[in-house]
């Protein structure tokens, strides 16, 4: 994904708008789309008032080690699941001075589907707080997607923008 997808674009730039009104900022944990929504963040000019930074924690090790998510949490329900996707949205929100969080953690494939969990399973998590002293709100979402790897991690860039307006 070198260049925005126009409705991509259309997205960052009102969330861009929202958090810059509310002097908030933003940080991104992501597995399965590998960078991508903080790649569409970061591609509109001044995302620098409003986004803190981006984690890629693609390995479960990651996902412990930079996002604070028990191993025992990925061992019990598996790293494409609701419990992680929300540590992850927690955790990053905890390492960081903004007022919220992104988190995926998914299968964009062509493989990795295992029972339960087809190709296009992505959990997407948002975190909230109002200040840093406060306490916070996470909410996950199970997205089904469609569509070859590209498709799938495009269309979750779309989904973690929208839910992340949709927060605020």
């Amino acid at each position: 994904m070198n260049k925005l997808d126009p409705d991509q674009n259309v997205l960052v730039l009102a969330l861009a708008d929202a958090l810059r009104l509310r002097g908030w900022r933003l940080v991104t944990a992501e597995s399965c789309t590998g960078g991508l929504i903080a790649a569409a963040c970061t591609s509109v000019a001044g995302s620098s008032d409003w986004f803190e930074h981006g984690v890629v924690s693609y390995s479960n090790e990651s996902k412990t080690g930079l996002l604070g998510v028990p191993a025992e949490l990925i061992a019990r329900h598996g790293a494409v699941s609701e419990a992680v996707a929300t540590a992850m949205a927690a955790g990053a929100l905890q390492r960081s001075q903004a007022q919220r969080a992104v988190a995926v953690t998914g299968i964009a494939g062509p493989g990795g589907a295992m029972p339960g969990k087809p190709v296009g399973t992505v959990w997407l998590a948002v975190a909230g707080r109002e200040s840093l002293d406060a306490v916070f709100d996470v909410r996950a979402t199970l997205l089904q997607l469609a569509g070859d790897r590209a498709a799938v991690r495009g269309q979750t860039v779309t989904q973690a923008l929208q839910a992340l307006i949709a927060s605020l």
